[in-house]
């Protein structure tokens, strides 16, 4: 080594590693999340009201909880190997978004194991408000989107897929 030269280690950029950390946790997390939260909420709900039995509702949200994160798990680490677009390992991004869609659909799905009907179904409905809330507080504080866009765009998709759930769980 030529003696004008140090030996001294480059500290990495911090706004590299926040965009890195979003690009491979936070964007696959929330996609996942989003996923389990909202599109689990039809055949939930279907469910509930059409049977009005709380044992039947919980299997029909833990199979829709399992069967969604296996898909999205497989879907987000199939979606590319994130050489082309820098968004990290695919394994890690499929892990972390079938996990996510597991717990966002599952969220709302253990309330059933209360067997009272009336009771498990006011649970899960707070459970999903709070599950909502937890999306757009993540969209806000990772995608700096604004906290009122972010709550009115996940409660907007969150209810127009629950209105579905209801329609059809009360035909």
């Amino acid at each position: 080594m030529n003696p004008t030269q140090t030996n001294t280690t480059v500290s990495a950029d911090p706004a590299a590693e926040k965009r890195a950390f979003i690009l491979h946790v936070i964007q696959p997390g929330l996609a996942g999340l989003m996923d389990g939260s909202v599109s689990s909420l039809a055949p939930l709900f279907a469910s509930a009201l059409a049977t009005r039995n709380s044992h039947t509702a919980f299997l029909v949200g833990m199979a829709t909880a399992v069967g969604a994160g296996i898909s999205m798990a497989f879907s987000e680490a199939l979606s590319d190997d994130g050489k082309l677009s820098g968004r990290g390992n695919p394994i890690t991004r499929g892990v972390v978004c079938g996990l996510m869609t597991f717990v966002g659909a599952a969220g709302h799905a253990l309330p059933f194991l209360i067997p009272s009907f009336r009771t498990a179904m006011t649970l899960a409905l707070a459970i999903v408000a709070v599950e909502l809330f937890v999306i757009a507080w993540v969209r806000h504080r990772y995608m700096e989107t604004p906290l009122g866009k972010a709550a009115l765009q996940i409660i907007i998709g969150g209810v127009v897929v629950f209105l579905a759930g209801i329609f059809i769980g009360k035909s």
